[in-house]
C-alpha cells in the first residue's frame, strides 16, 4: 500500500497527500464497516445504494444483491433497447456478416471492393461499441451491482477477444446469453454456456475441431485458464482427450442443416449459430481424468463438463480467483477453502459461495485496502461524481479504459485481465488516473455530449459535496486526503483531489 502511495505521490498535483489511507474520522450516519463492505458489494456507493442499505439492512440487501433483483432507469433502458444488437440476436448478426463477407469477396479488386470493406469494418465498430457501451450503462446504473461485478468477472475469465475473426459482431450476444445468465447461478451452467457459444468457439478455434483433424486450443484453456488451473494434475493426454470429446462442436450459419447418415441425425444439435454435427466428431471412447467416456455425441461434452466441476482442483481454483478480485491479491487459505467446500457441497453454486465469501470475517478485516482496477475506479468515480444523472456519451469511458489498459472485450490472450493490484499500480497508471479525475472533476469529460451533435446537456461542475458525501464519505477520508481538500483553489480541482485520492483508488 505504501509503495502505490509513492507512486501517487509523484504526481505533482498529489504533494499534499501522505501516505496513509487508512485513518478516518468518526463515524456518521452509518458504521464505517458498512460503507467500506457496501463498496465491496457494488462499484461503490451512491445515493439509492445508500437509502436501500439502511431500508433493508445487510442481511437483506445481500439477499437481494445475490438474487440480482433490480430494474435498470427508464433512460438507461431507452438507451439500451436502441440498440441494434439489442434489436437482433448475435445468430443473425453473425450470418449477415458472413454473407457480405461472401459478397464482398466476389467483387474485383478496386474502390467498389475497398468501399464495402470500410462499411463492413465500420458496422463491426459499430457494434462492438455497443456491446460495451450496453456493459457500461448497467455498471453504472443497476441496482444489481453485485450482478454486474460478476458478469465483469466471468467476462474476464471466459474471455473472448473481439478483434478474433468476427468477434465484434459476437460478443455482445456472448455477454448477454452465455454470461450474465448464468453469473449467479451453478458453474456448470456457466461452462456449457460459454463452451457453446460460437464467440468462444471462434475465438479459440474449437469450430476448427474435428475427427481426423484435432484442434487442442479451446481444450487446453478450458482446463487451464477457465476450470482448474496450472498445477491442479490434469495432464496433456486430458488435453488430447478432452479435444477429442469436443470435436463436431462449432459454428453454422447456414440456413438448413448439414445432411447426415441416418443414425447421426438424432444427435444433431443446433441452438442459433451453434451447432454440433456428428459427422465432425470422433465416436471413440475416451479417458479424462482418469474417468471413461464413452463415445456417444455431444452428452460427451456434458458428461466431461459435471466431471471437470466436481473435481476439487476446481472448486479451489474458482474460489481463490474470486476471493482475489473481490477480498485480497493473495486471499487467506482458510477462506478459499470454506468457499470451495460450498462449492463443492452445493455442485458450484455461485450464490452460496459468494454468501460465504462476502460475510466472512477475512473480507471484513480486508475492507479498505482493495485497490481498484481500472474498470473499478472508472465506475466508481463516474457513479460518485454524478450519482443517478445519466451519461448520454460513454465514448469517454471507454476511451479513459483503453488509456488504463483494460478495454472491455479487449484482452488478446485468453487468459484475462490481471486480478492482483500491482497489475495497475504503475506511476504512469496513477497519473492516468489523476488525469481522468481531472477530466471528470471539471465538468468536461463529454460524458453529456450527445453522439448526434446536439447540444450538451446542462451539467456544470459534479456535485460532489453532497449530503451522501458529508455523511458517509469525508468522515472516513484519511487526514491527508482531507488536508489536500482544503487547500484546492477551486471546485473543480477540490473534485479533482478527492476522485484521485488513496481512499478512492482502495475499496
Amino acid at each position: 500500500m505504501a509503495e502505490t502511495h509513492r507512486w501517487l505521490i509523484s504526481v505533482a498535483t498529489w504533494l499534499a497527500f501522505g501516505t496513509s489511507s487508512a485513518a478516518f474520522a468518526a463515524p456518521s450516519a452509518l458504521a464505517p464497516e458498512d460503507v467500506a463492505w457496501l463498496n465491496r458489494i457494488t462499484y461503490s456507493i451512491n445515493t439509492a445504494t445508500m437509502i436501500e442499505y439502511r431500508k433493508l439492512g445487510r442481511h437483506r440487501f445481500l439477499e437481494r444483491q445475490l438474487d440480482g433483483a433490480g430494474t435498470l432507469p427508464g433512460s438507461v433502458q431507452q438507451q439500451i433497447a436502441a440498440m441494434e444488437i439489442s434489436q437482433h440476436p448475435g445468430a443473425e448478426l453473425l450470418s449477415d456478416v458472413v454473407a457480405e463477407q461472401k459478397r464482398i469477396n466476389t467483387l474485383p479488386d478496386g474502390d467498389a471492393k475497398e468501399a464495402a470493406r470500410k462499411t463492413l469494418n465500420e458496422h463491426g465498430n459499430q457494434l462492438l461499441n455497443e456491446a460495451i457501451r450496453r456493459e457500461l450503462l448497467r455498471a453504472l446504473y443497476s441496482p444489481a451491482q453485485l450482478r454486474e461485478q460478476l458478469v465483469w468477472f466471468w467476462l474476464n475469465q471466459f474471455s473472448v477477444h473481439q478483434g478474433k475473426a468476427n468477434g465484434r459482431w459476437l460478443v455482445a450476444d456472448y455477454a448477454e446469453q452465455a454470461i450474465r445468465p448464468n453469473a449467479l447461478g451453478h458453474f456448470g451452467d456457466l461452462v456449457l454456456a460459454t463452451m457453446t457459444h460460437p464467440a468462444m468457439l471462434q475465438y479459440l478455434d474449437n469450430a476448427q475441431n474435428a475427427a481426423g483433424h484435432i484442434n487442442e486450443n479451446y481444450a487446453r484453456e478450458l482446463l487451464e485458464l477457465h476450470t482448474l488451473g496450472v498445477g491442479s494434475g490434469y495432464t496433456q493426454q486430458d488435453v488430447q482427450e478432452l479435444a477429442r470429446i469436443l470435436t463436431g462442436i462449432g459454428i453454422n450459419v447456414a440456413p438448413d442443416k448439414p445432411k447426415l447418415k441416418k443414425e447421426w441425425e438424432p444427435l444433431y444439435r443446433r441452438t442459433g449459430a451453434f451447432e454440433f454435427n456428428p459427422a465432425r466428431h470422433d465416436f471413440g471412447d475416451k479417458t479424462l481424468l482418469g474417468q471413461p467416456i464413452v463415445g456417444s455425441g455431444f452428452d460427451e461434452a456434458e458428461r466431461a463438463v459435471a466431471l471437470i466441476v466436481s473435481q476439487p482442483a476446481c472448486a479451489q481454483f474458482v474460489s481463490k480467483r474470486l476471493a482475489m478480485w473481490f477480498v485480497s491479491d493473495d486471499p487467506p487459505a482458510s477462506l478459499v477453502n470454506r468457499m470451495a467446500s460450498v462449492f463443492s457441497r452445493t455442485h458450484g453454486d455461485m450464490r452460496a459461495v459468494l454468501e460465504t465469501m462476502l460475510t466472512s470475517k477475512e473480507l471484513t478485516k480486508a475492507l479498505g485496502t482493495k485497490f481498484r482496477d481500472p474498470m473499478q475506479y472508472v465506475i466508481a468515480s463516474v457513479r460518485l461524481a454524478y450519482d443517478d444523472k445519466v451519461i448520454v456519451n460513454a465514448k469517454p469511458i471507454i476511451n479513459w479504459l483503453n488509456a488504463l489498459g483494460e478495454a472491455p472485450f479487449g484482452r488478446a490472450t485468453p487468459d484475462g485481465y490481471p486480478l492482483v493490484s500491482s497489475a495497475w499500480t504503475s506511476s504512469g497508471q496513477m497519473s492516468r488516473r489523476f488525469e481522468i479525475a481531472r477530466a471528470i472533476g471539471s465538468g468536461n469529460a463529454g460524458l453529456f455530449q450527445p453522439d448526434d451533435g446536439s447540444a450538451a446537456q446542462t451539467t456544470g461542475f459534479p456535485q460532489l459535496a453532497t449530503r451522501l458525501f458529508y455523511d458517509e464519505i469525508e468522515p472516513r477520508l484519511a487526514a491527508d486526503t482531507c488536508a489536500a481538500l482544503d487547500h484546492a483553489a477551486s471546485q473543480g480541482e477540490w473534485n479533482t483531489y478527492l476522485l484521485a485520492s488513496p481512499d478512492l483508488n482502495y475499496r
